[in-house]
C-alpha cells in the first residue's frame, strides 16, 4: 500500500511518475549595466556628425555663391583693363585739340570731334554696365588705395596732400581698384582736415 505522505513528498518527485516541468525563464526588466550610457553616447556622436556635415554643406554653398558672384563681377578684369587703353586714346585725342581750335573748327572737324566724344561716352557706358566705372579724384585728399602720386605741385591755396592734377583717370571694378588714378599732389599750404568716415570713396566721373 502506498503511503500518501510519501506520494506527496516534493523531495521525491521522480517516484510520482509525473513529468518534471522547469520554471520558465523570465527576461529581466532592467537593461544590462552601462547599455543606456553607451546608446546615449552613440546618439550624441551621430548627432554631432550630422551637425558638422550640415555646417560643412552650408559653408560650401556660401563659398560657391561667393565664387560665382566674384566670377560674374571680376571675370572680365583682364579684358576691361585692355579696353582702358582705348578709352585713354580717345581721351588723348580729345585733349589734343585746344578749346579755341574746337570753337573755330570747320564743320568737318567739329563732326569728327563729336564722333570721338560720342564713342568715348558709349565706351564708358558699356564699361559701367559691366561693373567698371571711371573716377576722377580732383580736389580730394590723396589716398594711396585709389591713387598713385606722380609728382608734387607747390600750391598754398589748398591743404597739403590734396589732389590738384589728374594725369590719368582711375577705374573701379566692383569694389576693387582696376587701375589707380595717376595724380599730382599739392605740396605745402594748410594741413588737411581729418578724413571723414566715407572720405576715402572715389568720386564717379560722368
Amino acid at each position: 500500500m502506498t503511503d500518501p505522505d510519501h506520494k506527496n513528498d516534493p523531495a521525491n518527485p521522480a517516484e510520482t511518475g509525473e513529468p518534471v516541468v522547469s520554471k520558465p525563464y523570465v527576461m529581466p526588466d532592467d537593461p544590462e549595466e552601462g547599455s543606456f550610457e553607451a546608446l546615449a553616447r552613440e546618439v550624441a556622436e551621430s548627432r554631432d556628425k550630422m551637425l558638422r556635415t550640415l555646417a560643412e554643406m552650408e559653408n560650401l554653398r556660401q563659398r560657391t555663391r561667393r565664387e560665382v558672384a566674384d566670377a560674374k563681377t571680376y571675370g572680365i578684369t583682364g579684358f576691361a583693363r585692355d579696353i582702358l587703353d582705348i578709352a585713354d586714346n580717345l581721351q588723348r585725342a580729345l585733349d589734343a585739340v585746344p578749346a579755341e581750335a574746337k570753337d573755330a573748327a570747320d564743320p568737318g572737324l567739329k563732326a569728327l570731334m563729336e564722333g570721338v566724344e560720342l564713342t568715348e561716352r558709349s565706351l564708358l557706358n558699356t564699361l559701367e554696365k559691366n561693373g567698371v566705372r571711371k573716377f576722377d579724384p580732383s580736389g580730394e585728399k590723396f589716398d594711396p588705395n585709389f591713387q598713385q602720386a606722380m609728382y608734387e605741385v607747390p600750391d598754398a591755396s589748398v591743404p597739403a596732400g590734396t589732389v590738384v592734377q589728374v594725369v590719368q583717370a582711375g577705374y573701379m571694378i566692383g569694389d576693387r581698384v582696376l587701375r589707380p588714378a595717376l595724380v599730382g599732389v599739392a605740396k605745402g599750404g594748410a594741413k588737411p582736415a581729418p578724413a571723414a568716415a566715407n572720405g576715402n570713396e572715389p568720386n564717379n566721373a560722368a
